[in-house]
């Protein structure tokens, strides 16, 4: 399956200042795959070095940090011959600190070499007293489940995926039929999501119940790394947080509450958790800007923040919503928001994008706030159907002055009265 990063790999490879290259991303979303792919197509080889429950690996790195004596232990170790023509992988690198040390000493010794290095938990590692990042000698990608994008090259349907990408700067509508269309794979792929491994299960068999086996058991495999990866005390409320979710986002203003969780709990005492999760890939902190103003980081509130899963499709089998009341939208009105201002939140991450929210006393919200790289600030409403009146918007762009609205719905495309009327299919085209 196409991912878009190969692009930024390439980019990459290509750089002639080019330093070891960190692919961060949560469990499950493709790392190792994609980069061997990468290494197959644009290397004369590729040369995978996994660290996880590999001693003898590791002890290549216990001695010093010299390239030319590691290249050579590496050779022996696997038996090829590796060259500036060679792509290294290191994966799972968190599990040999001493390795991910070293790369400092490659890009200042040893330039040429050509060298990736993955970690699921890389994220949580970095943080952990004793480990030493090589900061300012390597560069960093992360890697995230498959936009909607990704999901339709998939499936075959990179024409779709051109036209929807020509409607969306046009603001032309798409015939019906092939807005009807693109909606329905919408639909599906609110339950597949965009883990790989779910993905290519419904492409193969056309099963959700098959999808929803791997999707519990990448939600399984994420509770084991709270459990493997934490302190006892930490898991208990890393756990907690997670599993609160759904219920979070159920509530009408989806703002994340500590209540929700217990009674007595602190926030000050979680808070931690929610770190490790967003430094695990697993959620996207969406936070609150008291104003509509350049720069918009500077107006947050601290405080107040909602919480996303890194996948709606994960988020649907979380909440153990049926497949079938997802394909034809008849679950709760506040579920099925929170499912579509998830996947919205997905698809702008994956762009890079640092989204926040805003209300103003209770009486208007705006579900995203973006600042582009023109500078311009860009309010964004998600809307779960057609129906798409509502006054939190006007409330916004009159207070602010703003020129241009985003409204994501099941709507076509269009643009009237300021405002970018985008179907929910295309919200990976908002860049």
């Amino acid at each position: 399956m196409e991912r878009l990063i190969e692009g930024d790999l390439l980019l990459w490879k290509n750089t002639p200042a080019r330093m070891p290259l960190i692919l961060l991303g949560a469990r499950q979303v493709g790392k190792t795959y994609t980069v061997f792919q990468f290494g197959k197509t644009h290397y004369q080889d590729v040369i995978v070095f996994n660290f996880e429950n590999n001693n003898p690996l590791k002890a290549i790195f216990e001695q010093d940090a010299e390239p030319a004596r590691i290249i050579s232990e590496l050779e022996k170790y696997s038996l090829k011959s590796i060259t500036p023509d060679v792509l290294i992988f290191f994966d799972e690198i968190q599990a040999c600190p001493k390795a991910l040390a070293s790369l400092k000493y490659f890009s200042e010794k040893a330039p040429l070499f050509n060298i990736i290095a993955a970690g699921s938990l890389l994220g949580i590692a970095v943080n952990r007293e004793g480990f030493s990042f090589p900061v300012g000698k390597v560069e960093r990608l992360t890697m995230y489940p498959m936009n909607f994008e990704e999901f339709l090259l998939a499936l075959g349907e990179k024409t779709l995926a051109e036209n929807i990408k020509d409607a969306y700067e046009s603001n032309t509508p798409l015939p019906q039929n092939i807005h009807t269309m693109a909606m329905n794979l919408y639909d599906t792929y609110l339950v597949t999501g965009g883990m790989p491994k779910a993905v290519l299960e419904y492409i193969e068999k056309k099963d959700f119940e098959f999808v929803r086996i791997i999707q519990r058991n990448i939600l399984a495999d994420y509770e084991s790394d709270m459990i493997k990866y934490a302190s006892v005390s930490e898991s208990v409320k890393i756990r907690a947080v997670y599993g609160s979710i759904p219920s979070q986002l159920a509530r009408e203003n989806r703002k994340f509450q500590y209540s929700i969780i217990g009674s007595n709990v602190r926030a000050a005492s979680y808070e931690a958790g929610i770190q490790w999760l967003t430094d695990a890939g697993l959620i996207y902190k969406c936070g609150k800007t008291n104003e509509g103003k350049i720069p918009l980081k500077s107006y947050v509130d601290l405080l107040s923040y909602k919480i996303y899963m890194n996948d709606a499709g994960l988020l649907n089998c979380f909440s153990d919503t049926p497949p079938s009341l997802v394909l034809s939208g008849n679950f709760g009105g506040e579920a099925k928001g929170a499912v579509t201002e998830n996947y919205i939140m997905q698809q702008l991450v994956f762009n890079g994008l640092l989204p926040y929210y805003w209300e103003s006393r209770g009486k208007a919200e705006i579900d995203f706030v973006l600042q582009l790289d023109s500078g311009a600030i860009v309010p964004l409403e998600a809307k779960s159907s057609i129906h798409t009146k509502s006054k939190s918007l006007a409330v916004f762009v009159n207070k602010y002055g703003i020129n241009t609205s985003i409204r994501v719905s099941a709507k076509n495309f269009g643009f009237e009265n300021n405002i970018k009327s985008v179907p929910l299919y295309s919200a990976f085209c908002i860049k």
